[in-house]
Protein backbone atom coordinates (compact mmCIF):
# COMPACT_ATOMS: atom_id res chain seq x y z
CA UNK A 1 0.00 0.00 0.00
CA UNK A 2 1.41 3.00 -1.30
CA UNK A 3 -0.57 5.72 -1.97
CA UNK A 4 -2.51 8.00 0.40
CA UNK A 5 -6.77 7.34 0.53
CA UNK A 6 -9.52 9.26 0.58
CA UNK A 7 -11.74 9.22 3.82
CA UNK A 8 -14.93 10.75 5.40
CA UNK A 9 -13.89 12.69 9.06
CA UNK A 10 -15.48 15.19 10.84
CA UNK A 11 -12.50 18.34 10.86
CA UNK A 12 -12.76 20.65 13.55
CA UNK A 13 -11.63 24.16 11.80
CA UNK A 14 -12.22 26.61 14.34
CA UNK A 15 -12.86 26.39 18.17
CA UNK A 16 -16.11 26.81 20.05
CA UNK A 17 -17.57 25.97 16.08
CA UNK A 18 -19.59 22.89 14.75
CA UNK A 19 -17.36 19.88 13.34
CA UNK A 20 -17.60 19.83 9.50
CA UNK A 21 -18.02 16.04 7.55
CA UNK A 22 -15.20 16.81 5.16
CA UNK A 23 -13.20 14.59 2.48
CA UNK A 24 -9.48 14.03 3.61
CA UNK A 25 -6.63 12.50 2.80
CA UNK A 26 -4.61 9.67 5.03
CA UNK A 27 -1.53 8.26 4.26
CA UNK A 28 0.07 4.98 3.91
CA UNK A 29 1.31 3.54 7.02
CA UNK A 30 5.23 4.28 7.22
CA UNK A 31 7.94 1.49 8.77
CA UNK A 32 6.16 1.80 12.78
CA UNK A 33 2.59 2.40 11.37
CA UNK A 34 -0.96 1.03 11.54
CA UNK A 35 -3.87 1.54 9.45
CA UNK A 36 -7.06 0.75 11.28
CA UNK A 37 -10.37 1.02 9.31
CA UNK A 38 -12.53 2.59 12.46
CA UNK A 39 -15.10 0.73 13.80
CA UNK A 40 -15.78 2.46 16.61
CA UNK A 41 -15.62 5.64 19.04
CA UNK A 42 -17.00 7.15 21.79
CA UNK A 43 -17.37 10.55 22.44
CA UNK A 44 -15.62 11.70 25.18
CA UNK A 45 -15.87 15.03 27.13
CA UNK A 46 -12.02 15.48 26.79
CA UNK A 47 -12.92 16.02 23.18
CA UNK A 48 -15.35 18.71 23.85
CA UNK A 49 -12.78 20.31 25.84
CA UNK A 50 -10.80 20.77 22.48
CA UNK A 51 -13.58 21.54 21.09
CA UNK A 52 -14.53 24.57 22.53
CA UNK A 53 -11.29 25.45 23.27
CA UNK A 54 -10.15 25.41 26.66
CA UNK A 55 -7.57 23.49 25.92
CA UNK A 56 -5.17 24.10 22.97
CA UNK A 57 -4.27 22.27 20.11
CA UNK A 58 -3.10 22.86 16.56
CA UNK A 59 -6.21 23.06 13.67
CA UNK A 60 -7.81 22.30 11.62
CA UNK A 61 -7.60 18.87 13.33
CA UNK A 62 -10.34 15.59 13.52
CA UNK A 63 -11.17 14.97 16.87
CA UNK A 64 -11.54 11.73 18.53
CA UNK A 65 -9.80 9.14 20.92
CA UNK A 66 -11.32 6.99 22.23
CA UNK A 67 -11.54 4.19 19.44
CA UNK A 68 -11.45 0.57 18.15
CA UNK A 69 -11.10 -0.99 14.66
CA UNK A 70 -9.83 -3.55 12.26
CA UNK A 71 -6.27 -3.18 10.90
CA UNK A 72 -5.82 -2.99 7.34
CA UNK A 73 -2.06 -2.18 6.88
CA UNK A 74 0.99 -2.49 8.64
CA UNK A 75 4.81 -1.17 7.97
CA UNK A 76 7.77 -2.82 7.36
CA UNK A 77 9.30 -2.80 10.77
CA UNK A 78 5.88 -3.67 12.30
CA UNK A 79 6.08 -7.25 14.31
CA UNK A 80 3.00 -7.63 16.95
CA UNK A 81 0.09 -6.58 14.90
CA UNK A 82 -1.01 -7.60 11.56
CA UNK A 83 -3.42 -6.88 9.02
CA UNK A 84 -7.16 -8.52 10.12
CA UNK A 85 -6.34 -8.04 14.03
CA UNK A 86 -9.13 -6.09 15.81
CA UNK A 87 -7.64 -3.29 17.66
CA UNK A 88 -7.95 -0.95 21.01
CA UNK A 89 -6.46 2.36 20.93
CA UNK A 90 -5.24 4.70 23.17
CA UNK A 91 -3.76 8.34 23.06
CA UNK A 92 -1.00 7.88 25.64
CA UNK A 93 1.72 6.79 22.68
CA UNK A 94 5.02 5.21 24.51
CA UNK A 95 8.49 4.95 22.23
CA UNK A 96 9.45 1.60 24.60
CA UNK A 97 12.82 3.18 25.44
CA UNK A 98 13.08 6.56 27.23
CA UNK A 99 13.85 6.79 30.73
CA UNK A 100 9.85 7.22 31.67
CA UNK A 101 8.98 3.88 29.45
CA UNK A 102 11.43 1.67 31.32
CA UNK A 103 10.06 3.20 34.80
CA UNK A 104 6.40 1.49 33.56
CA UNK A 105 5.18 5.15 33.46
CA UNK A 106 4.27 4.49 29.42
CA UNK A 107 1.18 6.57 29.74
CA UNK A 108 4.05 9.95 30.59
CA UNK A 109 6.18 8.97 27.75
CA UNK A 110 6.60 11.94 25.07
CA UNK A 111 9.40 10.87 23.08
CA UNK A 112 9.01 12.28 19.67
CA UNK A 113 10.36 9.42 17.77
CA UNK A 114 6.06 8.13 18.17
CA UNK A 115 5.48 11.22 15.89
CA UNK A 116 6.78 11.38 11.92
CA UNK A 117 9.64 13.76 11.29
CA UNK A 118 8.72 17.24 10.52
CA UNK A 119 9.73 16.92 6.80
CA UNK A 120 8.13 13.53 6.18
CA UNK A 121 4.51 14.10 4.73
CA UNK A 122 1.71 14.26 7.11
CA UNK A 123 -0.35 11.21 8.20
CA UNK A 124 -3.50 13.47 7.47
CA UNK A 125 -4.06 15.81 5.03
CA UNK A 126 -6.30 17.89 2.48
CA UNK A 127 -5.55 19.41 -0.86
CA UNK A 128 -1.75 19.04 0.22
CA UNK A 129 -2.53 20.99 2.93
CA UNK A 130 -1.97 18.97 6.27
CA UNK A 131 -4.11 18.29 9.13
CA UNK A 132 -3.13 17.64 12.54
CA UNK A 133 -3.27 14.15 13.90
CA UNK A 134 -5.54 14.78 17.31
CA UNK A 135 -3.79 13.00 20.34
CA UNK A 136 -1.85 11.01 18.01
CA UNK A 137 -5.43 9.06 16.90
CA UNK A 138 -8.02 11.27 14.81
CA UNK A 139 -11.02 8.47 15.92
CA UNK A 140 -13.88 10.31 13.84
CA UNK A 141 -12.85 9.27 10.84
CA UNK A 142 -13.17 6.54 8.64
CA UNK A 143 -9.47 5.14 9.04
CA UNK A 144 -6.76 6.03 11.67
CA UNK A 145 -3.08 6.05 11.10
CA UNK A 146 -1.40 5.14 14.65
CA UNK A 147 1.87 4.45 15.85
CA UNK A 148 1.98 0.94 16.10
CA UNK A 149 2.52 1.81 20.25
CA UNK A 150 -0.68 3.71 20.27
CA UNK A 151 -2.93 0.40 19.34
CA UNK A 152 -3.27 -2.83 21.30
CA UNK A 153 -4.82 -6.01 19.77
CA UNK A 154 -7.80 -7.50 21.62
CA UNK A 155 -9.86 -10.77 21.14
CA UNK A 156 -12.34 -10.96 18.19
CA UNK A 157 -14.66 -12.28 20.46
CA UNK A 158 -14.69 -8.62 22.04
CA UNK A 159 -17.83 -6.57 20.21
CA UNK A 160 -15.71 -3.66 18.79
CA UNK A 161 -18.43 -0.97 19.52
CA UNK A 162 -18.25 -1.63 23.44
CA UNK A 163 -14.07 -2.14 22.84
CA UNK A 164 -14.12 1.38 22.32
CA UNK A 165 -14.71 2.60 25.60
CA UNK A 166 -11.96 1.14 27.11
CA UNK A 167 -9.48 3.20 24.95
CA UNK A 168 -9.94 6.38 27.25
CA UNK A 169 -12.61 6.12 30.08
CA UNK A 170 -12.76 2.84 31.27
CA UNK A 171 -8.95 2.56 31.39
CA UNK A 172 -8.80 5.75 33.06
CA UNK A 173 -11.37 5.06 35.39
CA UNK A 174 -10.45 1.71 36.02
CA UNK A 175 -6.32 2.42 35.90
CA UNK A 176 -7.68 4.95 38.97
CA UNK A 177 -8.63 2.32 41.18
CA UNK A 178 -6.26 -0.66 39.98
CA UNK A 179 -3.19 0.86 39.44
CA UNK A 180 -3.27 4.38 41.30
CA UNK A 181 -5.16 3.27 44.26
CA UNK A 182 -4.53 -0.24 44.29
CA UNK A 183 -7.79 -0.44 46.16
CA UNK A 184 -7.81 -3.71 48.53
CA UNK A 185 -11.49 -5.33 49.79
CA UNK A 186 -13.02 -3.64 52.12
CA UNK A 187 -11.65 0.10 51.47
CA UNK A 188 -13.95 2.90 50.76
CA UNK A 189 -14.44 5.06 47.62
CA UNK A 190 -15.91 8.12 46.66
CA UNK A 191 -16.11 8.73 43.26
CA UNK A 192 -17.18 12.25 42.45
CA UNK A 193 -18.56 12.97 38.78
CA UNK A 194 -20.39 9.62 37.01
CA UNK A 195 -19.78 10.15 33.68
CA UNK A 196 -18.29 7.34 31.98
CA UNK A 197 -14.99 8.33 33.89
CA UNK A 198 -16.00 7.96 36.77
CA UNK A 199 -18.82 5.12 36.25
CA UNK A 200 -15.36 2.82 35.29
CA UNK A 201 -14.12 4.21 38.50
CA UNK A 202 -16.90 2.69 40.57
CA UNK A 203 -17.52 -0.57 38.37
CA UNK A 204 -13.60 -1.26 38.96
CA UNK A 205 -14.08 -0.53 42.81
CA UNK A 206 -16.84 -2.86 42.94
CA UNK A 207 -14.46 -5.46 41.00
CA UNK A 208 -11.46 -5.45 43.65
CA UNK A 209 -14.23 -5.10 46.80
CA UNK A 210 -14.52 -2.17 48.23
CA UNK A 211 -16.64 -2.09 50.90
CA UNK A 212 -18.44 1.09 50.42
CA UNK A 213 -18.59 3.22 47.09
CA UNK A 214 -20.08 6.46 47.16
CA UNK A 215 -21.36 7.83 43.84
CA UNK A 216 -21.00 11.79 43.56
CA UNK A 217 -22.88 13.57 41.28
CA UNK A 218 -25.65 16.18 40.99
CA UNK A 219 -27.52 14.70 38.13
CA UNK A 220 -30.18 12.24 39.79
CA UNK A 221 -30.02 9.82 36.65
CA UNK A 222 -26.05 9.58 36.66
CA UNK A 223 -26.15 8.45 40.59
CA UNK A 224 -29.11 6.08 39.41
CA UNK A 225 -26.70 4.36 36.78
CA UNK A 226 -23.99 4.47 39.39
CA UNK A 227 -26.19 2.58 41.70
CA UNK A 228 -26.84 0.18 38.90
CA UNK A 229 -23.28 -0.39 38.25
CA UNK A 230 -22.22 -1.10 41.74
CA UNK A 231 -22.29 2.23 44.08
CA UNK A 232 -23.33 1.28 47.68
CA UNK A 233 -24.56 4.95 47.97
CA UNK A 234 -24.94 8.08 45.96
CA UNK A 235 -25.19 11.56 46.90
CA UNK A 236 -26.01 15.24 45.64
CA UNK A 237 -22.96 17.67 45.99
CA UNK A 238 -25.44 20.22 45.79
CA UNK A 239 -26.83 21.22 48.51
CA UNK A 240 -24.54 23.29 51.63
CA UNK A 241 -21.81 22.45 52.53
CA UNK A 242 -21.58 18.82 50.56
CA UNK A 243 -18.06 18.02 52.48
CA UNK A 244 -19.21 18.64 56.11
CA UNK A 245 -22.44 16.24 55.06
CA UNK A 246 -20.25 13.73 54.08
CA UNK A 247 -17.79 13.73 55.80
CA UNK A 248 -20.59 12.93 58.64
CA UNK A 249 -22.49 10.49 57.08
CA UNK A 250 -18.83 8.48 56.61
CA UNK A 251 -16.10 9.63 58.39
CA UNK A 252 -14.42 9.98 55.22
CA UNK A 253 -12.58 7.77 52.59
CA UNK A 254 -9.61 5.73 51.77
CA UNK A 255 -9.80 7.22 48.63
CA UNK A 256 -11.50 10.03 46.49
CA UNK A 257 -11.62 9.80 42.97
CA UNK A 258 -12.12 13.45 40.81
CA UNK A 259 -13.75 12.59 37.18
CA UNK A 260 -14.74 16.55 36.82
CA UNK A 261 -12.12 18.61 36.09
CA UNK A 262 -12.57 21.59 38.30
CA UNK A 263 -10.94 23.13 41.61
CA UNK A 264 -13.85 23.09 43.43
CA UNK A 265 -14.40 19.07 42.87
CA UNK A 266 -10.82 18.74 43.19
CA UNK A 267 -10.63 20.07 46.49
CA UNK A 268 -14.25 17.97 47.90
CA UNK A 269 -11.89 15.03 47.14
CA UNK A 270 -9.10 16.17 49.27
CA UNK A 271 -11.73 17.16 52.14
CA UNK A 272 -13.66 14.27 52.31
CA UNK A 273 -10.73 11.76 52.79
CA UNK A 274 -9.88 10.44 56.02
CA UNK A 275 -6.70 11.06 57.96
CA UNK A 276 -4.15 9.41 55.55
CA UNK A 277 -5.97 8.67 52.38
CA UNK A 278 -5.39 9.54 48.79
CA UNK A 279 -7.40 12.01 46.30
CA UNK A 280 -6.71 11.25 42.56
CA UNK A 281 -7.13 13.51 40.04
CA UNK A 282 -8.40 12.21 36.32
CA UNK A 283 -10.59 15.52 35.39
CA UNK A 284 -8.92 17.82 32.82
CA UNK A 285 -8.42 21.02 35.30
CA UNK A 286 -8.29 23.73 32.55
CA UNK A 287 -4.79 26.18 31.94
CA UNK A 288 -5.23 28.94 34.32
CA UNK A 289 -7.21 27.41 36.82
CA UNK A 290 -5.99 26.14 40.48
CA UNK A 291 -6.71 24.03 43.18
CA UNK A 292 -6.48 25.25 46.71
CA UNK A 293 -5.28 23.17 49.66
CA UNK A 294 -5.23 24.61 53.60
CA UNK A 295 -1.17 23.65 54.36
CA UNK A 296 -2.22 22.32 58.01
CA UNK A 297 -4.37 19.77 56.25
CA UNK A 298 -1.10 18.20 55.07
CA UNK A 299 -0.21 16.83 58.37
CA UNK A 300 -2.95 14.75 58.12
CA UNK A 301 -0.70 12.21 55.91
CA UNK A 302 -3.04 12.41 53.18
CA UNK A 303 -2.11 12.16 49.22
CA UNK A 304 -2.64 14.02 46.52
CA UNK A 305 -2.04 12.73 43.48
CA UNK A 306 -2.47 13.32 39.10
CA UNK A 307 -3.32 10.80 37.18
CA UNK A 308 -3.52 10.74 33.03
CA UNK A 309 -5.08 7.71 31.94
CA UNK A 310 -5.17 4.83 34.50
CA UNK A 311 -1.62 4.73 34.92
CA UNK A 312 -2.16 2.26 32.54
CA UNK A 313 0.16 -0.46 30.05
CA UNK A 314 -2.03 -0.97 27.92
CA UNK A 315 -0.53 -3.62 26.24
CA UNK A 316 -1.08 -5.82 30.09
CA UNK A 317 -4.18 -3.75 31.13
CA UNK A 318 -6.74 -3.66 27.87
CA UNK A 319 -6.70 -7.27 26.98
CA UNK A 320 -7.68 -7.69 30.77
CA UNK A 321 -10.26 -5.45 30.83
CA UNK A 322 -11.59 -7.09 27.68
CA UNK A 323 -11.68 -10.52 29.80
CA UNK A 324 -13.63 -8.82 32.78
CA UNK A 325 -15.98 -7.72 30.06
CA UNK A 326 -16.79 -10.67 28.61
CA UNK A 327 -16.57 -12.98 31.87
CA UNK A 328 -19.44 -10.35 33.08
CA UNK A 329 -18.00 -7.97 35.70
CA UNK A 330 -17.21 -5.27 33.76
CA UNK A 331 -20.24 -3.55 32.58
CA UNK A 332 -19.70 -1.23 29.42
CA UNK A 333 -23.04 -1.98 27.96
CA UNK A 334 -24.94 0.33 30.54
CA UNK A 335 -22.18 2.81 29.75
CA UNK A 336 -23.50 3.64 26.19
CA UNK A 337 -26.25 6.05 25.65
CA UNK A 338 -26.06 5.53 21.87
CA UNK A 339 -24.91 4.60 18.56
CA UNK A 340 -25.28 7.17 16.58
CA UNK A 341 -23.71 7.74 12.79
CA UNK A 342 -20.45 10.04 12.23
CA UNK A 343 -22.81 12.85 10.79
CA UNK A 344 -24.56 13.20 14.23
CA UNK A 345 -21.51 14.03 16.24
CA UNK A 346 -22.37 17.60 16.84
CA UNK A 347 -25.43 17.09 18.50
CA UNK A 348 -23.65 14.08 20.54
CA UNK A 349 -21.52 17.10 21.53
CA UNK A 350 -24.21 18.92 22.62
CA UNK A 351 -25.69 15.94 24.62
CA UNK A 352 -22.63 16.59 26.71
CA UNK A 353 -22.34 20.05 27.29
CA UNK A 354 -26.17 19.73 28.51
CA UNK A 355 -24.67 16.71 30.66
CA UNK A 356 -27.61 14.30 30.23
CA UNK A 357 -25.76 12.17 28.10
CA UNK A 358 -22.94 9.24 29.35
CA UNK A 359 -21.64 8.13 26.42
CA UNK A 360 -22.21 8.11 22.47
CA UNK A 361 -20.52 6.11 20.56
CA UNK A 362 -19.89 6.61 16.38
CA UNK A 363 -20.14 3.70 14.71
CA UNK A 364 -18.98 2.93 11.47
CA UNK A 365 -20.40 1.09 8.40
Amino acid sequence: MNERQEIKAAVLREPGTSLTIETIDIDAPGPHEVLIATAACGVCRSDLHFVDGAFPHPLPTVPGHEASGVVEAVGSEVRGIAPGDHVVTFFTVFCGTCELCLRGKYTLCVDPSTRRAKDAPPRLSQDGAPIATFLNLSGYAEKMLVHENACVKIRSDMPLDKAALLGCAVVTGAGAVFNDCKLTPGESVAVIGCGGIGLAAINAAKIAGAGTIYAIDPVASKRDLALEMGATDAFDPSGDDAAKTLLKATGGFDYAIECVGQPATAELAWTILKRGGTATILGMIAPGKSVSIAGPSFLTGKKLQGSLLGSTVAPIDLPRLVDLYLAGDLQLDKMVAEEIALDEINGALDRLRAGDSVRSVIVFP
